[in-house]
């Protein structure tokens, strides 16, 4: 017996609901999706149950050799299904801009995007661009892969007449964050680092980034969404660096969600039609939740867009 809620919530789902319950009955079919990190873990399930349902699945994975074991084994079981492995490390601006390069080169439409890859509370180092690794990661690879398959998107979402949606994954530890929420200042500061806070920053960053980006697809009049999420504690190597959060999720193994409910967030976001021109929000267990204070702050999220413009653009 665990503690994960079977009691549903206006969605019809619960925290118990899996990936293949929140998306029965959908026909993902002439959807093409990307799903980041998809070697392991929910980003895993996530592409299977996709795939299951229809939508044509790009992997985007740092390592491709995993990507390709990935697929056999979805295809082997889904023999219908149709998948595609890119290489790449969310974590690099230049295999960032590599595979937005050879994603376009290939002509392929764009529905869905699905930003689950990421890291958590390592020691301090930053990435190859000189940036906080966790940051850079989480937050920063994210905003340049989308706005540079943003006009991809808008194609696909003219041309088809099907609403693209733009899917984020964050989490409830963006409530754990520095003072002001986001420290511009000290972003690849050592001495003031704490993997805990700039994990919980790391993850404020999207929900602010999925809100600024609403407000201007909405201007544009663009039919695309964009929402973020929290999956839920689930049992996977995200914590696989140790820490307080490392040792909670060790000791209450038996009580914390499983991969196929982990998943079930990200899926219904992703294609369910009850999120029909749903946009800016925040969702756990596969409702509307609610995000921080900081997180709802209009002014914070565009100073981080200008903050982000301008640090990649030297980057």
């Amino acid at each position: 017996m665990t503690w994960i809620s079977i009691f549903t919530g206006k969605s019809g789902y619960a925290a118990s609901s899996t990936a293949e319950d929140v998306t029965k009955g959908i026909d993902g079919t002439g959807l093409t999706a990307i799903v980041t990190g998809a070697t392991s873990g929910i980003g895993l399930e996530t592409a299977r149950v996709l795939a299951l349902r229809g939508v044509h699945v790009v992997i985007a994975v740092r390592n491709v050799e995993s990507g390709n074991k990935v697929k056999e084994g979805i295809v082997e079981k889904i023999p219908n299904a149709k998948i595609d492995v890119m290489e790449l490390d969310i974590s690099s601006l230049e295999s960032v801009r590599k595979f937005v390069s050879q994603y376009c080169a290939k002509g392929l439409p764009l529905n869905i995007l699905i930003l689950n890859a990421g890291i958590m509370t390592p020691p301090f180092s930053l990435s190859k661009d000189n940036i906080e690794l966790q940051f850079a990661t989480n937050y920063v690879g994210n905003f340049v892969l989308t706005n540079s398959l943003l006009d991809t998107m808008k194609k696909t979402a003219s041309e088809s007449g099907k609403e693209g949606r733009i899917v984020m994954l964050s989490s409830e530890v963006h409530k754990v964050t520095y003072n002001g929420g986001i420290w511009f200042d000290k972003i690849n500061d050592e001495k003031s680092y704490s993997a805990l806070k700039a994990y919980g920053q790391s993850k404020l960053a999207p929900i602010l980034y999925i809100n600024e980006l609403t407000r201007r697809l909405q201007e544009e009049g663009v039919n695309i969404t964009a929402n973020s999420l929290h999956p839920g504690v689930i049992n996977t190597n995200l914590a696989r660096h140790g820490g307080f959060f490392a040792m909670f999720v060790n000791a209450a193994k038996s009580f914390l969600k499983n991969i196929p409910q982990g998943a079930a967030t990200t899926c219904y976001v992703a294609l369910h039609p009850q999120l029909k021109g749903i946009s800016g929000q925040y969702f756990a267990d596969s409702n509307l939740s609610k995000a921080s204070g900081y997180a709802q702050d209009p002014e914070l999220a565009k100073k981080l867009w200008d903050f982000t413009v301008k640090l990649t653009q030297s980057k």
